[in-house]
């Protein structure tokens, strides 16, 4: 075998080239405030069909209920709790506009999905003789739109809006809500408006609640905050000087912002990639 005749240059072209693609792949999406475009698929585990999140929520938490969902990114969890659960209401507010746009994307999208599913099945079910009647949620927990139960409702349950909720989400006079939900969002607002910052949430989350409301916590380890601590100059100087860790957010909200009770949701949950096995938490005023 002959040996090609070296070519310096080329060679570092070549390398160059080579470690410009290697930085290119290393190159991580930057979310200062964890507005991750594609979080969903960071989370969960291919051939899924839902968040396992979902499986250790109680429908009674939020059928009929009016709800909240803070940091709601691109609304799947939000769509796929009204759609599951029959919430009355449900709005879900995040400070990205563009993770908003992708939350209404999605219901549209869902929504057209759903009501062509529906018209198929009920096409198929009349000309079995069956009178358009369509079956209940099967036992993989897929949620058929029945004929009765429009798909087009979902844009009567499902809002969203762009807001902050710490800096800029003034609370409504008589606004209430019977569930509200908080999913790996509050190490970036930690990160982000620091102690005060949480604190602020966690008062503003008890406000909001009917007596005898529900909160769903799901917040992220110390761990977590070491791995994002330098995502922006913010963060890194508000990481120095946090006073108050995750190890002491349940004794925080049930002694000084007033919760009643507590319940760890999290034995039951599985299907998270690795390094999202998170508490969650319910906890009623």
């Amino acid at each position: 075998m002959e040996d090609k005749e070296e070519n310096p240059q080329n060679d570092t072209v070549q390398a160059n080239g080579q470690q410009s693609s290697k930085k290119r792949k290393k190159q991580k999406e930057v979310a200062i405030f964890g507005n991750y475009r594609n979080y969903y698929s960071y989370r969960i585990d291919q051939g899924l069909e839902e968040d396992p999140r979902i499986k250790v929520m109680k429908k009674e938490w939020f059928e009929g209920k009016n709800c909240l969902d803070i940091g709601c990114n691109s609304g799947l969890i939000t769509i796929t709790i009204a759609k599951k659960f029959g919430c009355e209401k449900i709005l879900g507010i995040d400070i990205d506009s563009a993770r908003i746009e992708d939350a209404c994307w999605n219901l549209r999208r869902i929504v057209k999905s759903s009501e062509s599913k529906k018209n198929q099945k009920v096409d198929n079910s009349k000309d079995l003789g069956t009178n358009g009647i369509t079956d209940p949620p099967d036992k993989t927990g897929r949620v058929e739109i029945s004929a009765d139960s429009p798909a087009s409702h979902l844009f009567d349950q499902v809002s969203f809006q762009k807001d902050n909720f710490v800096l800029g989400w003034t609370i409504p006079g008589d606004k209430v809500y019977d569930t509200i939900l908080c999913l790996s969002v509050s190490k970036w607002i930690h990160l982000n408006w620091g102690d005060e910052g949480l604190i602020t949430l966690f008062s503003k989350v008890w406000r909001l609640l009917k007596p005898g409301g529900i909160f769903i916590l799901e917040p992220q380890p110390w761990k977590s905050y070491v791995s994002n601590r330098q995502v922006s100059e913010v963060a890194s100087t508000n990481y120095k000087n946090l006073k108050i860790f995750p190890n002491q957010f349940q004794e925080i909200l049930l002694d000084k912002i007033g919760f009643r009770k507590i319940e760890n949701l999290s034995s039951s949950l599985s299907g998270s990639k690795t390094g999202f096995n998170r508490p969650i938490l319910a906890l009623w005023k």
